[in-house]
């Protein structure tokens, strides 16, 4: 029988969902480590914090599973507490509360030091910028809002993230110093809608100032953009990527559809044309710019024709990056008063179709980069590769840079000049230029015999 007093108290912290949620989680564990508690990320504590996603079925049943597997642990005795926070248990606490009531508790998205204080800890108010990252040393991730306001017509994240709230410039700029400070290199912007950043706070889209504060943070050299949305786009920002080196000539923009029909079923505000233009104007005034962007398949109402115009849009429009993803019925949305009557084989063919459509024209782009150099960011080493990526690309959902470990050796987290030598799909392979061809060799520890 396991002896609990014998234990320490080690709070693991286990993250679900997007990078939202990963720098939700980084406070947590910046509030508990100046606690002078003992905190980890995903490895074994007797007390266990699940951050949880609640954004689609597949997400919401990683975060059920995610639970139960603790729960069991708990019931086990190898657990001592079970904490849930997070947009699952923000959307559905009551349900969670009454199917697994053996949580010890749970906590919604803005109940952080309700949480602490159930942790044994207090909300330290005077920590701005304050975290334990727990993405690789080079780059991390800044939250520059919270909520949105939009009505799509699909998405459940105002329900689980209230309205749109900006962080004060200042607040960011500590924030990226603080990071900087500790080894960072790359900041990565997010927010459900970057393109909203301000209008609270300065009664004006402020992105583009944002940015021109955040340049001038010594130790930063990447400022990448994610999770733009088109309409009412500050365009300011385009002169800001175009004149500041250290905003990466990239940007995420989830564009979902591109059917009048579905776009305005869907309460995006935009429609195919201006939808065309807009990225017609970015590519216009940002030439280098690679263009992230996600679709959704199978929302109610798609029809042949529909997909048939999507995938033709995809075609012209050569996105650099791209995801799909097949539409999941969000109770207490606006469209789940409409028929989900897309069966889910359709909608897995579909999502399929525009993959393959989309491997082809990276493949196409991807053998445009060979003979080129870029600058390349190393963010692992896996197996005999090292692996990076250029501006063009962010961490997890984008291309990497292959580079044979065997024959160089390269520094995590260093940013070198490498030539591309060949290209697959969604992967590249190069050679580094003026790099050390082996690893420094560690001196010999030399022992006297008698």
């Amino acid at each position: 029988m396991r002896t609990k007093s014998l234990k320490k108290n080690r709070i693991n912290v286990v993250t679900l969902g997007c990078s939202k949620n990963v720098y939700d989680s980084e406070v947590l564990m910046g509030q508990l480590k100046a606690n002078d508690k003992d905190v980890v990320h995903e490895e074994d504590g007797n007390i266990v914090v699940i951050n949880t996603c609640g954004f689609i079925d597949n997400a919401k049943e990683q975060s059920v599973n995610t639970i139960l597997e603790f729960v069991e642990k708990k019931q086990q005795g190898d657990v001592d507490k079970v904490f849930v926070t997070g947009c699952l248990s923000e959307r559905y606490k009551p349900d969670l509360q009454k199917e697994i009531p053996d949580v010890d508790q749970y906590f919604g998205t803005t109940e952080l030091p309700g949480l602490l204080a159930a942790l044994e800890a207090d909300y330290k108010h005077e920590l701005i910028g304050e975290r334990m990252t727990t993405t690789p040393k080079n780059y991390a991730y800044l939250k520059i809002a919270e909520g949105c306001d939009r009505p799509c017509s699909f998405c459940a994240i105002p329900l689980m993230r209230g309205g749109h709230k900006s962080t004060p410039i200042e607040n960011l700029v500590t924030e990226a110093e603080k990071l900087a400070a500790n080894g960072v290199k790359e900041l990565i912007l997010i927010a459900q809608d970057l393109t909203y950043y301000g209008l609270d706070l300065y009664k004006k889209r402020n992105l583009a100032e944002l940015l021109e504060n955040l340049v001038k943070v010594e130790g930063i050299e990447w400022i990448r953009l994610h999770y733009a949305f088109p309409t009412g786009f500050p365009m300011d920002v385009l002169e800001v990527m175009k004149r500041e080196p250290k905003v990466c000539n990239y940007l995420d923009i989830p564009l979902q559809h591109i059917s009048d029909d579905l776009l305005k079923s869907m309460r995006r505000g935009t429609t195919h044309e201006k939808t065309t233009k807009l990225l017609k104007e970015f590519r216009k005034t940002v030439p280098e710019m690679a263009i992230r962007t996600t679709l959704i398949v199978g929302y109610p109402g798609e029809t042949e024709e529909h997909f048939q115009e999507l995938k033709e849009w995809v075609k012209e429009m050569r996105f650099e990056r791209l995801g799909c993803f097949t539409y999941s019925h969000e109770e207490n949305t606006h469209a789940y008063n409409l028929e989900d009557n897309v069966p889910q084989d359709v909608k897995q063919e579909r999502a399929n179709e525009i993959m393959e459509i989309q491997s082809q024209i990276s493949w196409e782009l991807n053998q445009q980069k060979i003979g080129e150099t870029f600058k390349v960011v190393i963010d692992r080493k896996e197996g005999n590769y090292f692996v990076g990526r250029t501006e063009f690309d962010s961490p997890d959902v984008d291309n990497e840079v292959l580079i044979d470990a065997t024959s160089v050796y390269l520094k995590t987290g260093d940013y070198y000049e490498v030539k591309i030598t060949e290209a697959a799909d969604f992967d590249l392979y190069g050679e580094p230029l003026n790099v050390t061809a082996e690893k420094p060799k560690r001196k010999e520890l030399k022992i006297k015999t008698v």
